[in-house]
């Protein structure tokens, strides 16, 4: 499957979630009153003012680092970038209230209004698609108990090559993309690939910093989800596989341990049971 994604680049990948971001989500940062922005931006200028005078910064390294910032905006990485070494705090903070389950970061590569495919049913896949069939069944619920009919479960991943429908070239357009709706009393049935780990982009800008730091880049393996229910808190979460040996050191920092599977081996692949339990809109 690898010859499909000759031509996937970082520049191209990180465009494509720019692009996405831009389309929908950029429209919610106006209303950010001027003093949050003033307090913020003056914050993290100080921290990184402490940073130079701390390791006395000098000139050739700051001018590194402003070459590379220019490489990251070049190469459309932004989206990259903060998803992948900032979302997870910013996620931490914002969702540390819930009762509920936990989630994590969503990364740069969500697409809304994938395919509805009902309670039950499959992810669309290529007739070839690589991997381990993966059968999920799960079921909504309120931090009451109450079994939430009509529960959207988002799904998405990568193939087994790690890369993304709608980011990456020669994949059709909804592959390993569908949306499911919880049944009557909660219940949904999934039929999809078991993802593989995979490295982030490492031919842009992103990439120069990793080798640069010597750090690595991967990802262990994981499903996305997007869990909704009118009357309650978005779930966003990535749910991931034991034994994977990039979940304790995943580039993302996003790996939590109750978000591991625990799949046991099935006539055809394996399957798995996980399920939700979603926080009622605070006030």
């Amino acid at each position: 499957m690898t010859a499909i994604h000759e031509t996937a680049t970082a520049a191209a990948s990180g465009a494509n979630a720019t692009e996405r971001f831009k389309s929908d989500k950029f429209a919610g940062v106006a209303g950010t009153p001027k003093e949050r922005v003033s307090l913020l931006a003056r914050e993290v200028l100080e921290a990184v003012h402490g940073t130079i005078r701390k390791h006395k910064v000098t000139y050739d390294e700051y001018n590194a680092l402003k070459s590379w910032l220019i490489g990251v905006g070049e190469d459309g990485e932004w989206p990259l970038f903060l998803d992948v070494w900032v979302e997870h705090v910013v996620e931490e903070v914002a969702t540390e209230h819930r009762e509920g389950n936990k989630g994590t970061i969503e990364g740069p590569y969500y697409v809304p209004d994938a395919p509805e495919q009902g309670a039950r049913g499959s992810v669309p896949m290529r007739d070839d698609e690589p991997g381990i069939p993966l059968t999920w069944t799960g079921k909504v619920t309120s931090t009451d108990g109450t079994a939430l009919s009509g529960a959207k479960v988002e799904l998405w991943h990568a193939d087994a090559d790690g890369f993304y429908s709608h980011f990456a070239p020669n994949i059709p357009e909804w592959n390993l993309r569908a949306s499911f709706t919880a049944d009557g009393d909660g219940e949904f049935e999934i039929h999809t690939m078991r993802p593989a780990p995979y490295q982030i982009p490492t031919d842009g800008a992103c990439g120069k910093l990793i080798a640069a730091a010597g750090w690595h880049a991967w990802r262990p393996a994981h499903l996305h989800v997007k869990v909704s229910a009118p009357g309650h808190e978005l779930l966003t979460a990535q749910l991931y596989f034991p034994g994977d040996e990039h979940n304790d050191d995943d580039i993302a920092s996003a790996v939590k341990p109750e978000l591991v599977l625990d799949p046991r081996p099935s006539a055809d692949g394996e399957t798995v049971e996980y399920s939700f339990v979603l926080d009622p809109e605070r006030p």
